[in-house]
């Protein structure tokens, strides 16, 4: 593969998950929730059991700092609360409130919707054939947004 046809190939894998993150964001705005994508990228690892603030960090990329202001904004909005961490007394547990999972289920609706108009364009055989590719060269994430 030339370098224009790599950087090309680069440029629309940038493109639609950029234009996937919009549309599920739409989404889950259009179900009645208040946020942008950076939540939809902390809920990815809060959905997993919850996550200290340093954790989140590390899972988002960005710094102590910046994570704990993210998880004071979503306090505020009744999506995730604080609980004692069951296994060190020093940290906080970060978990999602029953809101942040009614959210969390908004933004996988959202998703199937924008999945849906993909198999619409590039028939579902394409679609299943382009997730097959997309977890061989990228299995395990994480999910966090490409600050």
């Amino acid at each position: 593969m030339q370098n224009s046809e790599a950087l090309a190939l680069t440029a629309a894998l940038l493109a639609a998950a950029g234009d996937l993150t919009r549309r599920i964001n739409d989404g889950v705005e259009a179900r009645g929730f208040e946020g942008r994508p950076a939540y939809g990228f902390a809920f990815t690892r809060l959905a997993r059991g919850g996550a200290t603030v340093t954790e989140l960090a590390t899972h988002l990329g960005v710094t102590k700092q910046a994570a704990s202001q993210l998880v004071d904004e979503l306090v505020r909005k009744g999506y995730v609360e604080r609980r004692p961490h069951p296994e060190d007394a020093r940290a906080r547990l970060i978990v999602l409130t029953e809101r942040g999972w009614e959210c969390t289920r908004a933004a996988e609706e959202a998703a199937a919707d924008a999945v849906r108009a993909w198999v619409e364009v590039l028939g579902e055989g394409d679609v299943r054939l382009l997730y097959d590719r997309l977890v061989r060269i990228a299995p395990y994430g994480p999910l966090r947004p490409a600050w």
